[in-house]
């Protein structure tokens, strides 16, 4: 399915709809294959011991998914997460950002499947593996 958004407007899109936590993300790719995002890492992302928390590594891959579904359907902020599985696998790098590569499997009229890798930058053995599955709202006769 061909790109409606482009990572300006995605970027513009989440600064618009969910400033809360807009300034944490960074678009880094859009393209037909994959979306890539970052986390800026930064002390309220992290959990004792100096890591990066699950909370935030969940934000993340949601986001990345998030994202993945709107840059090919368009500016529709009431999707949602209905499923998400994540596998916690290593302890992210000290004070690098993550990176998150997201790809859609499925993209249909009411539900998108995607996966997502999250990645340490500069370390190529994955911190996280997502699945996720979004709702798309019907578009409005």
């Amino acid at each position: 399915m061909e790109l409606t958004m482009t990572a300006p407007q995605l970027s513009a899109f989440l600064a618009r709809e969910f400033p809360q936590v807009a300034d944490d993300f960074v678009i880094e790719e859009v393209s037909e294959q994959r979306l890539t995002v970052r986390l800026k890492v930064e002390e309220r992302h992290l959990r004792p011991g100096g890591t990066v928390s699950g909370p935030s590594i969940f934000a993340l891959a949601d986001v990345a998914i998030y994202l993945a579904v709107l840059a090919r359907v368009g500016p529709k902020a009431l999707a949602v997460t209905t499923n998400c599985a994540i596998d916690f696998m290593r302890k992210p790098a000290a004070g690098a950002d993550l990176i998150a590569e997201a790809r859609m499997l499925k993209l249909g009229r009411v539900l998108a499947v995607g996966d997502v890798l999250i990645r340490s930058e500069g370390v190529e053995a994955p911190v996280a593996r997502a699945s996720l599955t979004y709702s798309i709202p019907p578009d409005k006769a």
